[in-house]
Protein backbone atom coordinates (compact mmCIF):
# COMPACT_ATOMS: atom_id res chain seq x y z
CA UNK A 1 0.00 0.00 0.00
CA UNK A 2 2.98 2.22 0.48
CA UNK A 3 3.68 1.95 -2.92
CA UNK A 4 0.47 3.01 -4.05
CA UNK A 5 0.92 6.24 -2.47
CA UNK A 6 4.10 7.37 -3.62
CA UNK A 7 3.15 6.57 -6.97
CA UNK A 8 -0.21 8.35 -6.82
CA UNK A 9 -0.75 11.05 -9.12
CA UNK A 10 -3.20 13.82 -8.15
CA UNK A 11 -3.65 15.23 -11.98
CA UNK A 12 -4.09 11.52 -13.29
CA UNK A 13 -6.31 10.94 -10.59
CA UNK A 14 -8.66 14.02 -11.51
CA UNK A 15 -7.90 13.08 -14.97
CA UNK A 16 -9.50 9.83 -14.20
CA UNK A 17 -12.44 11.29 -12.14
CA UNK A 18 -12.91 13.57 -14.45
CA UNK A 19 -13.55 10.67 -17.56
CA UNK A 20 -15.47 8.44 -15.18
CA UNK A 21 -17.96 11.32 -14.78
CA UNK A 22 -18.37 12.31 -18.22
CA UNK A 23 -18.27 8.70 -18.94
CA UNK A 24 -21.29 8.34 -16.42
CA UNK A 25 -22.80 11.25 -17.42
CA UNK A 26 -22.73 9.95 -21.35
CA UNK A 27 -23.67 6.62 -20.13
CA UNK A 28 -27.18 8.24 -18.15
CA UNK A 29 -27.73 10.55 -21.36
CA UNK A 30 -27.30 8.38 -23.97
CA UNK A 31 -27.20 4.38 -22.90
CA UNK A 32 -29.13 4.62 -19.66
CA UNK A 33 -32.28 5.36 -21.00
CA UNK A 34 -32.37 2.64 -24.15
CA UNK A 35 -30.95 0.06 -21.57
CA UNK A 36 -33.81 0.45 -18.96
CA UNK A 37 -36.57 0.41 -22.16
CA UNK A 38 -34.93 -2.52 -23.40
CA UNK A 39 -34.79 -4.18 -19.82
CA UNK A 40 -38.44 -2.80 -19.48
CA UNK A 41 -39.23 -4.32 -23.13
CA UNK A 42 -37.82 -7.78 -22.05
CA UNK A 43 -39.12 -8.07 -18.68
CA UNK A 44 -42.79 -7.16 -20.46
CA UNK A 45 -42.55 -9.46 -22.93
CA UNK A 46 -41.52 -12.53 -20.65
CA UNK A 47 -44.22 -11.57 -18.76
CA UNK A 48 -46.59 -11.52 -21.60
CA UNK A 49 -45.22 -14.81 -22.62
CA UNK A 50 -46.06 -16.43 -19.37
CA UNK A 51 -49.26 -15.20 -19.83
CA UNK A 52 -49.50 -16.61 -23.18
CA UNK A 53 -48.57 -19.87 -21.59
CA UNK A 54 -50.74 -19.54 -19.34
CA UNK A 55 -53.66 -19.21 -21.31
CA UNK A 56 -52.66 -21.68 -23.32
CA UNK A 57 -52.43 -24.23 -20.70
CA UNK A 58 -56.24 -22.98 -19.77
CA UNK A 59 -56.78 -23.57 -23.56
CA UNK A 60 -55.11 -26.77 -23.85
CA UNK A 61 -57.07 -27.90 -20.24
CA UNK A 62 -60.47 -26.45 -22.06
CA UNK A 63 -59.66 -28.45 -24.81
CA UNK A 64 -58.82 -31.32 -23.08
CA UNK A 65 -62.04 -31.55 -21.01
CA UNK A 66 -64.18 -30.44 -24.53
CA UNK A 67 -62.63 -34.05 -25.53
CA UNK A 68 -63.23 -35.75 -22.80
CA UNK A 69 -67.23 -35.03 -23.18
CA UNK A 70 -66.76 -35.82 -26.56
CA UNK A 71 -65.42 -38.91 -26.26
CA UNK A 72 -68.04 -39.93 -23.32
CA UNK A 73 -70.72 -38.89 -26.02
CA UNK A 74 -69.37 -40.47 -28.50
CA UNK A 75 -69.22 -43.43 -26.21
CA UNK A 76 -72.86 -43.11 -24.71
CA UNK A 77 -74.08 -42.85 -28.51
CA UNK A 78 -71.92 -45.79 -29.66
CA UNK A 79 -73.90 -47.91 -26.55
CA UNK A 80 -77.12 -46.94 -27.73
CA UNK A 81 -76.42 -47.54 -31.27
CA UNK A 82 -75.39 -51.08 -29.68
CA UNK A 83 -78.27 -51.74 -27.78
CA UNK A 84 -80.24 -50.60 -30.43
CA UNK A 85 -79.02 -52.93 -33.06
CA UNK A 86 -79.22 -55.65 -30.15
CA UNK A 87 -83.36 -54.77 -29.91
CA UNK A 88 -83.43 -54.84 -33.32
CA UNK A 89 -81.68 -58.34 -33.83
CA UNK A 90 -84.06 -59.64 -31.21
CA UNK A 91 -87.02 -57.92 -32.58
CA UNK A 92 -86.14 -59.47 -36.28
CA UNK A 93 -85.52 -63.30 -35.02
CA UNK A 94 -88.38 -63.23 -33.12
CA UNK A 95 -90.53 -61.86 -35.80
CA UNK A 96 -89.35 -64.71 -38.27
CA UNK A 97 -89.39 -67.58 -35.51
CA UNK A 98 -93.07 -66.05 -34.99
CA UNK A 99 -93.05 -66.07 -39.13
CA UNK A 100 -91.80 -69.66 -39.11
CA UNK A 101 -94.16 -71.01 -36.50
CA UNK A 102 -97.22 -69.37 -38.38
CA UNK A 103 -95.98 -71.00 -41.78
CA UNK A 104 -95.42 -74.10 -40.02
CA UNK A 105 -98.97 -74.09 -38.73
CA UNK A 106 -100.41 -73.37 -42.03
CA UNK A 107 -98.70 -75.48 -43.82
CA UNK A 108 -99.52 -78.87 -41.28
CA UNK A 109 -103.18 -77.30 -41.59
CA UNK A 110 -102.82 -77.25 -45.42
CA UNK A 111 -101.09 -80.94 -45.59
CA UNK A 112 -103.78 -81.94 -43.02
CA UNK A 113 -106.43 -80.66 -45.39
CA UNK A 114 -104.95 -82.38 -47.92
CA UNK A 115 -104.87 -85.49 -46.50
CA UNK A 116 -108.49 -85.58 -45.33
CA UNK A 117 -109.49 -84.67 -48.90
CA UNK A 118 -107.65 -86.95 -50.09
CA UNK A 119 -109.10 -89.65 -47.37
CA UNK A 120 -112.53 -88.46 -48.82
CA UNK A 121 -111.87 -89.46 -51.84
CA UNK A 122 -110.02 -92.75 -51.46
CA UNK A 123 -113.53 -93.31 -48.89
CA UNK A 124 -115.22 -92.13 -52.25
CA UNK A 125 -113.82 -94.04 -54.55
CA UNK A 126 -113.55 -96.88 -52.25
CA UNK A 127 -117.37 -96.56 -51.63
CA UNK A 128 -117.83 -96.53 -55.72
CA UNK A 129 -115.70 -99.86 -55.98
CA UNK A 130 -117.48 -101.16 -53.20
CA UNK A 131 -120.78 -100.24 -55.13
CA UNK A 132 -119.93 -101.54 -58.15
CA UNK A 133 -118.62 -104.73 -56.82
CA UNK A 134 -121.80 -105.09 -55.11
CA UNK A 135 -123.96 -104.33 -58.23
CA UNK A 136 -122.04 -106.71 -59.91
CA UNK A 137 -122.82 -109.62 -57.06
CA UNK A 138 -125.59 -108.41 -57.00
CA UNK A 139 -126.71 -108.73 -60.87
CA UNK A 140 -125.43 -112.41 -61.13
CA UNK A 141 -127.01 -113.13 -57.77
CA UNK A 142 -130.14 -111.98 -59.29
CA UNK A 143 -129.68 -113.75 -62.64
CA UNK A 144 -128.65 -116.71 -60.99
CA UNK A 145 -131.91 -116.61 -58.70
CA UNK A 146 -134.24 -115.43 -61.70
CA UNK A 147 -132.86 -117.78 -64.21
CA UNK A 148 -136.40 -119.86 -64.26
CA UNK A 149 -139.50 -118.49 -64.08
CA UNK A 150 -139.85 -120.79 -60.70
CA UNK A 151 -137.69 -118.81 -58.71
CA UNK A 152 -138.86 -115.64 -59.85
CA UNK A 153 -142.40 -116.55 -58.84
CA UNK A 154 -140.92 -117.33 -55.39
CA UNK A 155 -139.04 -114.33 -54.88
CA UNK A 156 -142.08 -112.12 -55.56
CA UNK A 157 -143.85 -114.16 -53.15
CA UNK A 158 -141.04 -113.84 -50.48
CA UNK A 159 -140.82 -109.99 -51.06
CA UNK A 160 -144.95 -109.64 -51.05
CA UNK A 161 -144.40 -111.12 -47.35
CA UNK A 162 -141.93 -109.18 -46.36
CA UNK A 163 -143.90 -105.91 -47.39
CA UNK A 164 -147.27 -107.50 -45.43
CA UNK A 165 -144.89 -107.74 -42.04
CA UNK A 166 -143.53 -104.43 -41.60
Amino acid sequence: MDQLLNDFSPGLFTMQLVILLVLIFLMAKFAWRPILDALNEREEGISEALAAAEEARKEMQNLQADNEKMIKEARAEREAMIREAREMKEKIIADAKETAQFEGDKMIKQAQLAIEAEKKAAFAELKSEVASISLGIAEKMIKGQLSTENKQLELVEELMADIKLN
